[in-house]
């Protein structure tokens, strides 16, 4: 018979250990983060919220090499990177569109 194994101590991708994060210290989380969060203004946090993941589509699409050089320039995930990127400027002018009074309203 064949001996169980040990779970994993690491959680499944796209699974947080939220029991584990909660009995860490703000020191050891800071150790742990990547270097691209480590160090952010705590103005940075004023306006977060959290996300709901949706469905993804792909689609090809023609940007400056600048730009995707940058995003590259910060390793993996640089794709999902300029979807936040592009998600955060929809909120804002959804936002935006949705505080304009109506012309009725004139």
């Amino acid at each position: 018979m064949p001996k169980a194994s040990k779970p994993s101590s690491r959680p499944t991708k796209g699974r947080a250990d939220l029991a584990r994060l909660r009995r860490m210290t703000d020191a050891e989380i800071e150790a742990t983060s990547p270097p691209e969060l480590r160090n952010l203004p705590e103005a940075f946090w004023q306006g977060a919220r959290v996300v709901t993941p949706v469905t993804k589509e792909a689609i090809s699409i023609r940007l400056d090499s600048d730009v995707v050089a940058f995003f590259r320039e910060a390793g993996p995930r640089y794709q999902s990177r300029i979807n936040a990127v592009l998600r955060s400027y929809v909120d804002e002018m959804s936002a935006q569109k949705r505080r304009r009074p109506s012309r009725r309203a004139l």
